[in-house]
């Protein structure tokens, strides 16, 4: 079995990636690696809560790696704590880290680059996927998440809150990628296939800050889900 750690935003993308590396024989899934604004304790862009990152790994039935970043980052920093990461991933005797990227070129490179010196193998289960083939896909499924973040640059605030479903596929301009591959949106997935329960959002204000338009969520208690 190839022991692998999945790179985790809190959004759809690495959700469906989960679902995805689940149905792969030969795989063992052993923790979501996700890093956190120590300061804030909230996911970089998406801005997901702490308490639903929990209760997404809860959900997902899998241990949570945080690791806290301070506020502000430099790239060394940052490159420093994941090098500390990968070193704790080897010695739990982990061989891949899996990411949901897309088809960026330039981030997938930037994390082969990375992961190359540590012998831990990169892993890009949706790599290349049609976007608007994926976003239907993850729909279909039973991916159900809500959009946390919005880049008003690219698309209209008021997308932010919404849920991540056909309606909102067919309501984007016909330049906005379908899964905001480009950074046009994020979102917080809360229910679907890789969850043994649904995580229970509870809707808060929506602000704009440091020009984007955040819609923020907390959690209630998870509701096991009925066989």
């Amino acid at each position: 079995m190839k022991r692998v750690l999945l790179s985790w935003s809190s959004g759809k993308d690495s959700a469906w990636a989960l679902h995805v590396l689940r149905r792969q024989p030969g795989i063992e899934l052993v923790g979501l690696l996700t890093t956190l604004n120590s300061e804030f304790q909230r996911v970089a862009m998406h801005s997901t809560r702490r308490s639903v990152l929990e209760a997404q790994a809860e959900a997902a039935q899998l241990p949570l790696w945080v690791v806290p970043l301070p506020w502000p980052c430099s790239n060394e920093a940052y490159e420093q704590l994941m090098s500390e990461v990968c070193e704790r991933a080897i010695r739990e005797r982990i061989n891949a880290v899996a990411f949901g990227d897309l088809f960026l070129p330039d981030i997938r490179a930037y994390r082969e680059t990375q992961l190359k010196p540590t012998g831990l193998e990169p892993l890009f289960p949706l790599w290349e996927i049609p976007t608007d083939i994926l976003a239907r896909e993850m729909i279909a499924g039973g991916l159900r998440a809500k959009v946390v973040c919005v880049d008003p640059r690219k698309l209209p605030g008021s997308f932010a809150g919404r849920e991540f479903d056909a309606a909102l596929l067919n309501d984007l301009p016909p330049e906005i990628d379908p899964c905001a591959e480009r950074g046009e949106f994020h979102t917080c997935a809360y229910d679907g296939p890789m969850f043994a329960a649904p995580v229970n959002l509870e809707a808060g204000e929506v602000v704009e800050r440091d020009g984007f338009v955040f819609a923020d969520f907390q959690t209630q208690p998870l509701t096991v889900k009925q066989e």
